[in-house]
């Protein structure tokens, strides 16, 4: 399951380019009510409020606790849907009176939120930045400020069958077939080469019941990797300079090979979302998926491929190994009442960010905190996220404000469109680059 889960709720998209200039001039004029909430914060107070999505909820009671227990300061922390927090910090941030001292923030909602959020270049310290991967000082970063502190970061990494890959006689066919070693795949033509070799009829009736892989239709992020291990400099756009460049030849070849995987998928790509296709490998249907790296500690106990689970970094393609990170950053409105306090904790917070591993979710922000669970069971899969997110094209998605509105009414139906028969990937790219240039104007 991605974090960020499925982006259903259209409308946010359609409100943020409004909501953005109004954020900005709420930041200076206090004078509504806060959506959702009964009055503001008062300064001074002995309690702070958090919100956060579910797995801001598990990531951070741990610390929450110890935080109280350290200062005497009760951390509550109000749990929100995605949609529903998204709602509730724009509304609040908006009306300029929030109900709440810190929010846990998607990385795609700092660019869209910045005007409403305080800077927090203070945190920021030499050994904070030396302990941090550059993608997530980046992603922090708004207009030069830093209005935001990491709080976990995940990657899409590889997850394969061991008792597949590590069989005698699989090994054997397939160096017969292929000409080399059967071993976790490591760049795109051996990613191919695995799933084409891995989709069969296991159980001779006829039909196939394993495949090699998923494609996933419904969800953008994965697509995105690819294109970054296309070796694209930019994702999509240039932020920057604004120049659309989701047609240029790293994309097209990026499309082309994400759809060249769907004889080895099941059907029905065009509908597939993270949660299905987790689905599909927990039931023994894959022989490998590329999926958010927290996974690794949330397989089923049911599930019958429980015990033969392995880990390795995302493939790589032309430009090498890539993922896209998926952060989520601790921020403070500024028109906060309790901003000492509310930064206090997020020091609190990082400080303690080894704590956020032994959770459900088990993610964490900092690399020594990764690097102190490495070795250690249960955490296998943390040296592949750590090699994911430490390489040179793991970028973060452009900063633009305008970013959630691309990925919901461009990205999406793209995918959605190029892994139906016989899609005209080129077409479909200018068509893309069209609409995101209206978009973006």
């Amino acid at each position: 399951m991605e974090l960020r889960k499925n982006h259903t709720a259209r409308g946010r998209a359609a409100r943020l380019a409004g909501a953005i200039a109004v954020v900005g001039a709420a930041s200076l004029a206090l004078s509504a009510c806060g959506a959702g909430a009964s009055t503001p914060t008062q300064s001074g107070s002995d309690e702070l409020t958090v919100v956060v999505e579910g797995g801001g909820l598990a990531e951070l009671q741990p610390i929450a606790d110890l935080y109280k227990e350290e200062t005497g300061t009760t951390v509550t922390l109000v749990e929100l849907p995605y949609a529903g927090l998204y709602d509730r910090i724009s509304a609040e941030l908006q009306a300029g009176t929030p109900s709440f001292d810190v929010a846990a923030l998607d990385a795609i909602w700092l660019p869209a939120f910045a005007p409403g959020l305080a800077p927090l270049d203070d945190l920021y310290t030499d050994d904070v930045e030396s302990d941090l991967f550059g993608g997530l000082l980046a992603e922090a970063q708004v207009d030069d400020a830093y209005v935001g502190v990491p709080v976990w970061t995940n990657s899409e990494i590889l997850f394969y069958r061991t008792d597949l890959f590590e069989d005698a006689q699989n090994k054997t066919d397939f160096e017969a077939e292929y000409g080399y070693e059967l071993l976790p795949p490591a760049t795109w033509e051996q990613y191919r080469d695995a799933a084409e070799f891995f989709t069969r009829d296991t159980d001779g009736d006829g039909e196939v019941d394993l495949y090699g892989t998923d494609v996933k239709g419904a969800v953008e992020t994965e697509w995105l990797a690819t294109v970054s291990q296309a070796g694209a400099a930019n994702m999509v756009l240039d932020a920057a300079s604004g120049e659309v460049t989701i047609d240029d030849a790293e994309h097209q070849a990026a499309l082309d090979y994400y759809i060249s995987l769907l004889p080895y998928a099941p059907t029905g790509a065009a509908q597939l979302d993270w949660a299905g296709a987790q689905n599909l490998f927990y039931q023994g249907n894959l022989a490998m998926m590329r999926f958010w790296g927290h996974a690794y500690r949330q397989t089923p106990d049911d599930s019958p491929v429980r015990d033969s689970i392995g880990v390795a970094p995302m493939i790589g393609g032309p430009g090498g190994v890539a993922g896209v990170p998926g952060a989520w950053y601790l921020s403070v409105p500024a028109s906060g009442a309790n901003q000492d306090a509310a930064k206090d904790f997020i020091a609190f917070a990082f400080e303690h960010n080894e704590m956020s591993a032994d959770t459900s979710l088990g993610l964490v922000a900092r690399t020594s905190a990764f690097e102190s669970k490495a070795a250690v069971e249960g955490f296998e899969h943390y040296p592949a996220l750590m090699q994911t997110l430490e390489a040179s094209q793991s970028l973060p998605r452009p900063a633009s404000e305008h970013w959630q509105e691309i990925v919901d009414s461009v990205l999406v139906p793209l995918l959605q469109q190029a892994v139906e028969p016989d899609a005209d990937t080129a077409a479909l790219l200018s068509d893309a680059k069209t609409q995101i240039e209206s978009i973006i104007q």
